[in-house]
């Protein structure tokens, strides 16, 4: 685990990124459950010789966040900056929920960077026909219901944490608040992704009732050229529930990208 300090405007922003593996770079960005919700296909990446990494969003994770680190859209500037630092190029990036919306707004700020963009049920889209689910009003085992195609696999027993793990929980869900708003989407995003010029795959699992398969669709048609993917026997978060078969759809879809370019 590495701390890496990027520059911004309002000051220096602390990032704390785990690596694994060597090859091609990836960058994977988790969601709003932390970067322990996608340490299980991060390691699947680098057993298939990518070179992983996966910085914990600051305010996550027990990590400071800056106060003017207070949207997704400066969160994505953030890790443009690091890819900047880092001189990575060709990097395929990979976000989850939350993490998808940063991915698709890091390809608008450095897509000269990148080489491929796979989102997973990504958040951000403000849809009127398919809204997201209210999150903040929900309670956990709500949360798992509409999150996982087996909920009961992936209850959190609050009474099994630890003082330390709950606050760090709730210091998660303070900054998915300060990230995201209540309404975990950004009116303007529609507009905007249709300068996306990176090959970008969006993945949603068929299951997912935070944000639905139809929410992704909508997702995937205001990206130019994009192609988009149902896993079944998944929900939210696919790279939970079924890594091995979005482990294939990512590699097809690298692989394709980067022959084409």
């Amino acid at each position: 685990m590495t701390t890496h300090t990027v520059s911004m405007p309002f000051g220096d922003v602390p990032v704390t990124v785990k690596r694994s593996g060597e090859g091609d770079p990836v960058l994977l960005l988790h969601g709003g459950a932390g970067d322990q919700s996608v340490a299980g296909f991060a390691g699947l990446l680098a057993e298939r010789s990518r070179r992983t990494l996966v910085p914990v969003h600051p305010g996550f994770g027990g990590t400071p966040r800056p106060e003017g680190l207070d949207s997704i859209r400066t969160l994505a500037e953030v890790y443009g900056g690091l890819l900047d630092e880092l001189d990575l190029r060709r990097v395929t990036v990979i976000g989850s929920s939350i993490g998808g919306w940063v991915a698709a707004e890091l390809a608008l700020v450095a897509g000269e960077r990148l080489a491929a963009l796979v989102l997973l049920d990504a958040a951000g889209l403000d849809s009127a026909e398919h809204p997201v689910a209210d999150f903040f009003s929900l309670t956990l085992d709500e949360v798992a219901d509409l999150s996982y195609a087996d909920p009961d696999a992936h209850r959190i027993d609050l009474s099994a944490m630890t003082g330390e793990q709950k606050r760090i929980m709730a210091g998660n869900r303070d900054a998915l608040r300060v990230y995201g708003g209540t309404a975990m989407a950004d009116p303007s995003l529609r507009e905007r992704l249709a300068d996306i010029t990176v090959p970008t795959l969006v993945v949603w699992g068929e299951a997912d009732r935070m944000m639905t398969p139809e929410y992704g669709r909508e997702y995937a048609a205001a990206i130019p050229g994009a192609r988009f993917h149902v896993l079944p026997k998944a929900g939210h978060l696919p790279q939970i529930e079924a890594p091995g078969a979005l482990l294939a759809l990512v590699e097809e879809f690298t692989a394709n990208a980067t022959t084409a370019s």
